[in-house]
């Protein structure tokens, strides 16, 4: 997919998200400040997205529906949102990956029904997910960073190798 990067981070009892901000259509740069993290449910709550911006929009308001409808419960909301995105016929359709996380868990959410959790509390979405995962896997094992610190340095690293990640980072942290 070729998008923005995503990483959550998840270390020394603290969780981060972090997101560049770059929009792109095809070979072209049309904004460099968009906000593609959020909080949600009173805070206690971060999510991302990686994708079509209109489909994102789609998929944080039918997750914030279902975190509402369960009382906050991360892992229920998000079973619920896959198996809707699978099954129902628009859903079906939009391209995007989510990634949200509380204070005990994070999830990663596509359209194939999938629901994953990390072994070792790092995700990583998008374009420069790969960049962004290994660096922040790098830091976690060779630096004293916290978790906001680490999700910034690798979204800054996967910016220099992927050019669909800026260096315009938006960081937030439970």
């Amino acid at each position: 997919m070729h998008a923005t990067t995503i990483i959550i981070v998840r270390h020394k009892g603290k969780v981060a998200i972090a997101g560049d901000g770059q929009v792109t259509l095809q070979h072209t740069i049309l904004k460099h400040k968009a906000k593609k993290i959020r909080k949600m449910y009173d805070s206690k709550v971060l999510a991302g997205f990686s994708g079509s911006t209109a489909d994102a929009f789609t998929l944080f308001e039918r997750f914030e529906a279902k975190l509402e409808a369960f009382s906050g419960n991360l892992q229920r909301a998000a079973l619920e949102v896959a198996k809707d995105w699978r099954t129902d016929r628009v859903l079906r359709r939009l391209e995007a990956l989510l990634v949200v996380a509380d204070k005990e868990k994070s999830f990663l959410l596509s359209g194939n029904g999938d629901v994953m959790e990390p072994d070792d509390g790092i995700i990583a979405i998008g374009s420069g997910g790969p960049y962004a995962l290994t660096a922040a896997r790098v830091l976690i094992k060779h630096s004293g960073l916290n978790a906001k610190e680490i999700a910034r340095e690798a979204l800054l690293a996967a910016s220099d190798v992927c050019i669909y990640t800026n260096k315009e980072i938006e960081v937030m942290e439970l």
